[in-house]
């Protein structure tokens, strides 16, 4: 029974130990550097972003008053979100007449295309930063020494940067387009029966958007932090060690005809 017991607790500790042994190794204070705060706040507000856009809802209404029954007054409800493919949103407008009842309507417009390339940018990005501030937590030598690794991390942030660019200019302009086709104006625009004398159409509550508008000024964010981590994530490659070393190179050679001009005068 002891030697099962024995053998079991190394199997149950070494887990564990892999975490701590883990944990120690992190240098905490590299957070306190420019390279490591802003991986921190690009972790951050990647959250935020695919955050509020991914979890989104809203909905927008309109009532309808049929002339011929006075007391008979139907509410529109019609609810949407993300990922904001509007067409297959589906609400009933009710008809006037006495062979039928309703109809069954879709909201204009299809934006998924923007919202889910936002959204998709952001869950990649979270997942890098936190791979790419492990890294340089726990094996900051091999980032040091190994020249392929800054280099592959400033290519890596420039593709980031511009397609954060990219990818908040369009859900932006997703975003417009959206507060346009979910306006209770553009409802009752696309109701047949509120063209007619047979009815009095009235437009409900505009639906609330400041989460999304939230997301597209994060998107924002998130491109000025990777384009300033730029310059920080260059400085770490040889690229600049190349620069200073040609500055360096060039010093002592102005220095030293300096000298030579000095003692051909004299």
């Amino acid at each position: 029974m002891s030697s099962t017991e024995s053998s079991s607790h190394p199997a149950d500790k070494s887990p564990r130990r892999q975490v701590d042994q883990l944990l120690v190794g992190l240098r905490w204070r590299r957070l306190e550097e420019p390279l490591g705060f802003i991986k921190v706040l690009q972790w951050l507000f990647a959250v935020f972003a695919f955050g509020c856009c991914g979890s989104y809802s809203g909905e927008t209404g309109a009532t309808v008053r049929c002339n011929n029954e006075p007391k008979d007054v139907s509410s529109i409800i019609v609810l949407f979100g993300y990922p904001f493919r509007l067409n297959r949103v589906q609400y009933e407008m009710p008809l006037c007449d006495d062979e039928s009842t309703s109809k069954t309507m879709n909201l204009i417009g299809d934006f998924s295309a923007p919202a889910e390339f936002f959204v998709t940018l952001g869950i990649f990005s979270f997942f890098y930063t936190m791979a790419a501030l492990v890294f340089y937590l726990r094996f900051h030598s091999l980032y040091t020494e190994n020249r392929r690794f800054p280099l592959v991390d400033f290519c890596v942030t420039i593709s980031f940067t511009f397609f954060w660019l990219v990818a908040a200019a369009a859900w932006g302009k997703g975003l417009t387009d959206v507060k346009g086709a979910t306006q209770p104006s553009s409802l009752t625009a696309a109701m047949s029966v509120c063209h007619g004398d047979e009815a009095v159409c009235s437009a409900g509550a505009t639906p609330s958007m400041g989460l999304a508008n939230l997301s597209v000024l994060f998107g924002f964010i998130n491109f000025f932090l990777w384009a300033g981590n730029c310059w920080f994530v260059f400085k770490e490659t040889p690229w600049h060690g190349q620069g200073q070393g040609q500055d360096q190179d060039q010093g002592p050679s102005q220095e030293s005809t300096a000298e030579q001009g000095a003692v051909e005068k004299q």
